[in-house]
């Protein structure tokens, strides 16, 4: 008995690193936009650009035609932008 508890702990370590590992991988592929190529681009109809900034780091100045959203709840907002459009998130 205590064997396969030893077996499941090892198990549930693997998979969780594995886990890991893969969304690691998958954060470095998220593509990079440096300010000139987003200042070339602004107005573009297949770009949208979402303001993340923690309310602490927020001024008045935004981006122009960028929207902003509450960075602590993805889950309720994430959903809302078209898959097929360039999505540029800023948050400084």
């Amino acid at each position: 008995m205590r064997n396969s508890s030893l077996v499941y702990r090892v198990f549930f370590i693997f998979a969780a690193l594995l886990c890991a590992m893969s969304f690691a991988a998958s954060a470095a592929e998220v593509p990079r936009m440096s300010a000139d190529e987003l200042k070339s681009r602004l107005g573009e109809p297949d770009l949208v650009i979402i303001d993340v900034r923690q309310d602490s780091d927020q001024s008045d100045k935004q981006i122009v035609g960028s929207e902003r959203v509450n960075p602590g709840a993805v889950n309720q907002w994430a959903g809302n932008y078209p898959k097929n459009k360039v999505i540029v998130l800023y948050c400084t």
